[in-house]
């Protein structure tokens, strides 16, 4: 099976869910304790974009015991991230310092999880809980004092909250919404490229959700800010969680009413139209000239293929 094989139309990365996220054990720290001694408890541990993983015979193995994470350096405080089949499962992070004795050893591995994902080496069924750790863990690093006094914070409720001692301010993690959108006109769809993509690749438009915005605003102003083009009839479709740091894609579409395209090159090095029958080469990745889309794991790849296959299309 290939990468490509295991995120089928209507499943990309991170949305496959294989925990109970068991809230009410959270704010209980002796049944915490309790769990993360037990011997069946596991570790994600996340460094930065990546992952610590255990290099085995069969391939890496992410999942680590807590017991084991810490003898490889990871940190001591655990992020409870649910149940999974009675096991409790926990994020933790690692320094920098930790990272590097580890780099000579042939038996463990600090792999880029994006890379991991792409490739199929991660199973998908465990990118949501992986995911959560990553968020969590970078959502601690980032914010260690509190922000309406500067007092160092402290972790509780499982790492589900930090809390000022000195101004008693309760901090809890954040996700931003993000819209991502496939714009039609008939048989033609709208797709943009940024520096950073592969020479080659175009995907779906995309932006953060500003204060007071709904989604269907959201996506109507992005589209006419990156690309001059106004739309209609916007749709909802899926979400996709994004640990990069912590962003939620809300998958949408939406109908063009001009066709005229003024890019703003501070966002996007092009945009432009392609028709049906093209798209579906790039969907496929057998453009004659090595266009392409977006890869499986990205919710992108799923809002073209279901244009592509002519499902539930915006304005039909």
């Amino acid at each position: 099976m290939s990468a490509f094989d295991k995120y089928p139309l209507g499943k990309p990365a991170f949305v496959t869910h294989i925990l109970d996220r068991a809230a009410h054990l959270r704010a209980n720290d002796e049944k915490l304790f309790a769990l993360e001694s037990q011997r069946n408890a596991g570790a994600y541990v996340i460094y930065r974009d990546s992952l610590l993983v255990r290099q085995e015979a069969d391939g890496p193995r992410v999942l680590l015991g807590v017991e084991e994470a810490v003898k490889l350096g990871a940190n001591p405080g655990t992020i409870f991230l649910g149940l999974r089949d009675g096991a409790p499962v926990f994020g933790m992070g690692i320094s920098a310092a930790a990272v590097e004795k580890l780099i000579t050893r042939d038996d463990v591995a600090v792999t880029e999880l994006r890379g991991m994902a792409m490739q199929g080496t991660v199973p998908p069924e465990q990118l949501s809980a992986i995911a959560m750790a990553k968020s969590m863990v970078t959502w601690h690093q980032r914010h260690g004092f509190c922000a309406n006094c500067g007092t160092r914070t402290g972790m509780k409720e499982g790492g589900w909250k930090r809390e000022c001692p000195s101004c008693k301010a309760e901090h809890f993690p954040r996700t931003d919404p993000v819209v991502i959108m496939l714009v039609t006109s008939g048989e033609k769809c709208l797709l943009g490229r940024q520096k950073q993509f592969m020479p080659g690749m175009w995907s779906c438009l995309a932006g953060f959700v500003e204060a007071a915005e709904t989604i269907e605003d959201a996506v109507r102003r992005e589209i006419f800010e990156e690309s001059g083009i106004r739309c209609t009839d916007v749709s909802y479709y899926m979400t996709q969680p994004w640990p990069y740091p912590s962003s939620l894609m809300i998958g949408c579409a939406a109908r063009a009413l001009n066709e005229d395209i003024v890019v703003d090159r501070t966002e996007l090095e092009d945009a432009r139209w392609f028709d049906r029958a093209e798209v579906a080469l790039m969907h496929r990745r057998e453009h004659p000239d090595g266009l392409f889309a977006a890869h499986p794991f990205a919710i992108a790849h799923h809002l073209i293929g279901r244009w592509v296959h002519g499902g539930n299309e915006t304005g039909a």
